[in-house]
C-alpha cells in the first residue's frame, strides 16, 4: 500500500462488513484517522461517540486495525484537535466543540433559575456597548453559561455580520498570549483583541494568578470598554470569591451587570429532556422524562448527554426508550468518581494550566523552582483527593520515591499556612477536580 491513508481505507471497509449499515453510519463512518507510529494508530472522533465506540466497538477496530497492518495495533481516541479556534465570516472564534449544537435564544429553555440571566444576555445581543458592560454571568459547570455565550455570539453574527466577535476562553486567552510572547508578536496580539466589536470570554476564572495574562487582560478590557465595545465573562464563581484575581480586574468586572445562573427546577429540567429529545426525534414517554429529571438535578449538560445515550442504544441494541434504559444512560453520564489514573492525569493536567508548566515537566526531575512547586502543588492535591499511598503517588510522578512525597506533603503543608493566595489556588484547583 502506497500510505497509511489507504490502510485506513482499508480498515474503514473491513468494519463496514462486520457491523450494520445504520450502526456503521452513525457511530464508525466519522471516524478520522489523524496519525500512526510505533505501531499505535490515532484516530480523531466527538467526546459524545467517543465512549460509545470505546465501550461497543474498540474490539472490532483492534481487530481490523490488526488485519490490515498484519501484526497488533494499539489504537488511542482523541478529541478533534482544534489547536486555533475556527474563525467565522463574521470574525469571531469557536472551538470546535460547540459545532455538534446550535446554541441559540430560541432552543435556551428558560426557567426561575436562568430567567434573569438570559434577559440580560438577550439585551446586551440585541444592544451590545449600549446595555450592561461587561455582563458577567456565573454558575456552577453545566447549567448554560456556554449556551447563553454562544447565544449572543450567534445573534450579533445575525443581526450585525460585518462586526468582528472573539469568542475564547480564559485558557486560551492565556496560551494565546504565551505563544505571541514567544514569537515576539504581542503586538499582533493586541490588534486582535482590542480590534474587535464584541468579546465573549468563557471561563474568565482561568487567568487568575497568571501575572502577565492578567496584566493584558486589564489593557484589552480598558481599551474595549473605553471604545463602546462589549465584554461578556463568564465564571464559576462571583468576582468577589475570585481571590486569586487582581483588584483593579475585580472592580472592573463587577462594574457591570452580574447575573448568576442557578441548578434548574423539576420542571425546567423535564422541559430540557423534552426539548432535547425532539432535536434528536426520539420519543421519551412522560415517565421516562419525569424520571430522568428527577435524577439528575445540577447539571444540564448531563441531562442533555442522558438523551443522547438513549439515541445511541436505541441506534446501536435497537432498544426502545424505557425506564431501565433511562437508568443505564444515567449511571454512564452521571459518574462522578473517574478511575484514580485518569483522576491523577486530571490534576496534573489542571496543575500545568494553572502555573504554566509542562505536564512532562511535573513528572519529571527538573529542579527548576517553577516546576518543583507544580510538582509539589500536584503531589499534594493527589493526596487530598485520592487515597493513594505515598509510594503510589510516587510512581504517578515519574517513579519518585515515597519520601521524595512526604517531604513534598511537608513543604505544602507549611507552605499553604503561611501563603494565603497559594491556599486560594490550591483550593481552586480542587475544587475544579472536584466537580
Amino acid at each position: 500500500m502506497d500510505s497509511f491513508n489507504e490502510i485506513w481505507e482499508t480498515i474503514r471497509t473491513l468494519l463496514k462488513s462486520r457491523v450494520t449499515e445504520v450502526a456503521y453510519n452513525v457511530w464508525l463512518e466519522p471516524l478520522e484517522f489523524v496519525s500512526f507510529e510505533n505501531d499505535v494508530i490515532t484516530l480523531s472522533i466527538s467526546e459524545f461517540k467517543r465512549k460509545i465506540i470505546v465501550d461497543k466497538f474498540s474490539a472490532l477496530i483492534n481487530e481490523c486495525c490488526e488485519a490490515a497492518f498484519g501484526f497488533p495495533i494499539t489504537v488511542n481516541y482523541i478529541l478533534p484537535n482544534d489547536p486555533e479556534p475556527i474563525l467565522s465570516q463574521s470574525g469571531e472564534q469557536r472551538s470546535s466543540r460547540d459545532d455538534d449544537y446550535n446554541y441559540t435564544f430560541d432552543n435556551f429553555i428558560i426557567g426561575s433559575s436562568n430567567r434573569f440571566a438570559h434577559a440580560a444576555a438577550l439585551n446586551v445581543a440585541n444592544n451590545p456597548g449600549k446595555a450592561y458592560n461587561p455582563l458577567f454571568i456565573y454558575g456552577h459547570s453545566g447549567l448554560g453559561k456556554t449556551h447563553l455565550l454562544s447565544a449572543i455570539m450567534n445573534e450579533v453574527r445575525a443581526q450585525r455580520p460585518h462586526e468582528t466577535v472573539i469568542y475564547t476562553s480564559g485558557e486560551h486567552f492565556t496560551n494565546e498570549l504565551i505563544q505571541y510572547i514567544r514569537d515576539h508578536n504581542t503586538a499582533a496580539f493586541h490588534d486582535k483583541y482590542r480590534s474587535c466589536d464584541v468579546l465573549l470570554v468563557d471561563d474568565v476564572q482561568f487567568i487568575a494568578n497568571k501575572e502577565a495574562t492578567q496584566e493584558e487582560f486589564f489593557h484589552t478590557f480598558e481599551a474595549l470598554k473605553n471604545a463602546g465595545k462589549q465584554i461578556v465573562l463568564t465564571s464559576d464563581r462571583p468576582p468577589r470569591e475570585m481571590i486569586t484575581l487582581e483588584e483593579r480586574l475585580r472592580t472592573r468586572f463587577e462594574g457591570g451587570l452580574i447575573a448568576d445562573v442557578q441548578a434548574p427546577s423539576l420542571e425546567t429540567r423535564m422541559a430540557i429532556v423534552k426539548k432535547k429529545a425532539d432535536e434528536l426525534h426520539i420519543d421519551l414517554s412522560d415517565d421516562v422524562i419525569s424520571f430522568i429529571a428527577e435524577n439528575i438535578k445540577k447539571n444540564i449538560r448531563q441531562l442533555e448527554g442522558t438523551v443522547k445515550r438513549i439515541k445511541a442504544y436505541q441506534e446501536v441494541e435497537g432498544t426502545k426508550p424505557s425506564i431501565a434504559i433511562a437508568k443505564k444512560a444515567i449511571s454512564d453520564i452521571s459518574n462522578d468518581n473517574p478511575p484514580v489514573p485518569v483522576k491523577v492525569e486530571n490534576i496534573i493536567n489542571e496543575v500545568s494550566r494553572t502555573f504554566n508548566v509542562s505536564p512532562a515537566d511535573i513528572r519529571s526531575d527538573r529542579r527548576n523552582a517553577n516546576i518543583s512547586q507544580a510538582r509539589q502543588i500536584a503531589m499534594y492535591i493527589v493526596h487530598e483527593v485520592t487515597d493513594l499511598s505515598t509510594k503510589a503517588i510516587g510512581a504517578e510522578f515519574g517513579n519518585k520515591h515515597y519520601s521524595t512525597v512526604i517531604y513534598a506533603l511537608g513543604e505544602m503543608k507549611e507552605k499553604l499556612a503561611k501563603n494565603m493566595q497559594l491556599k486560594a489556588t490550591v483550593d481552586d484547583i480542587i475544587k475544579n477536580i472536584n466537580e
